[in-house]
């Protein structure tokens, strides 16, 4: 009983962490839209993984063998893999909030947990079953909702924030393949080398004189960043990730309300509608997943 109370704690904490997480992550894509309208966006990222690199290097400084064991790896073309794809991702998405504004762009994102379960067959060789192929379905058809192909004039940029959701959802299978033999610290210390080297040179090619002002935005983008993720390492932690994993997607709630206040941008029916489908479609998936993973257990 005590046991089951102690996991009970644990749980409720990891959701609280999750919820805690998204909330950060939505801000921390309200300060990036502000600094890229301003800034080029190679040089926003490159500070940003900068800032990563260096917290990820102080957390593994503290683990047994430091660095350089955090650094070693079973899967380290994998590892490189992951980072290339995470830093490409942020980029890709911060042009889209650029381009479709906030809460656009994380509606069509919200479909990533819908790109992980259908590729987790040829990624990770998992069996995905009818139900959750009818998820995936009814969660494409919601991305389709907002988007709008064929109404007025069709705009490219729409497919970006969908780019976007693919690698990330790329990027987190990898994850979970590259967990087999490394650690977690591992991974974390992988990416945020990788994505800072990745992204360096062309940041710095672009590199513009910054406001004193806006030096606080991007001090803020950084700590909202490290945090942000040091609260999810910490969830999953404490959690199940099938239990905390649709917690995830409050991200959107939260991206809605910065975006209607701050921004000033619309919330548009086809958005609403077709947002509304991909989340159930998600939530199913996810639950299914965690029902599916209990009954092989």
């Amino acid at each position: 009983m005590a046991a089951a109370f102690r996991a009970q704690q644990n749980t409720r904490l990891g959701i609280l962490l999750m919820s805690a997480t998204s909330f950060v992550f939505a801000l921390q894509d309200g300060i990036s839209t502000h600094l890229a309208g301003q800034y080029n966006v190679w040089m926003v990222v490159m500070i940003r993984f900068w800032f990563f690199a260096a917290f990820a290097m102080a957390l593994s400084s503290r683990r047994p063998g430091g660095i350089g064991g955090q650094l070693r790896s079973h899967h380290p073309w994998l590892q490189a893999l992951r980072g290339t794809l995470l830093v490409a991702e942020v980029c890709i998405m911060v042009v889209a909030f650029i381009k479709l504004g906030l809460i656009a762009t994380h509606a069509v994102f919200v479909c990533y947990p819908l790109l992980v379960a259908a590729l987790s067959g040829p990624v990770l060789g998992e069996s995905v079953g009818w139900r959750r192929w009818t998820a995936i379905g009814v969660g494409f058809i919601g991305v389709l909702i907002i988007l709008e192909p064929g109404v007025a004039v069709f705009s490219p940029w729409a497919l970006v924030p969908l780019l976007s959701a693919f690698m990330f959802a790329l990027y987190g299978l990898l994850t979970r393949y590259v967990a087999r033999g490394d650690s977690a610290g591992t991974s974390f210390l992988w990416t945020g080398i990788m994505a800072a080297v990745l992204i360096t040179p062309l940041g710095l090619w672009f590199w513009q004189p910054m406001a004193p002002e806006d030096w606080i935005w991007m001090g803020l983008l950084c700590l909202t960043g490290a945090g942000a993720h040091f609260m999810m390492i910490k969830a999953y932690e404490v959690a199940e990730a099938s239990d905390i994993q649709p917690f995830a997607l409050l991200q959107l709630v939260f991206i809605a309300i910065l975006g209607l206040t701050v921004f000033d941008e619309e919330l548009r029916r086809n958005v609403v509608v077709g947002a509304a489908l991909v989340i159930a479609a998600a939530l199913f998936t996810l639950l299914r997943a965690r029902a599916v993973a209990k009954q092989a257990g």
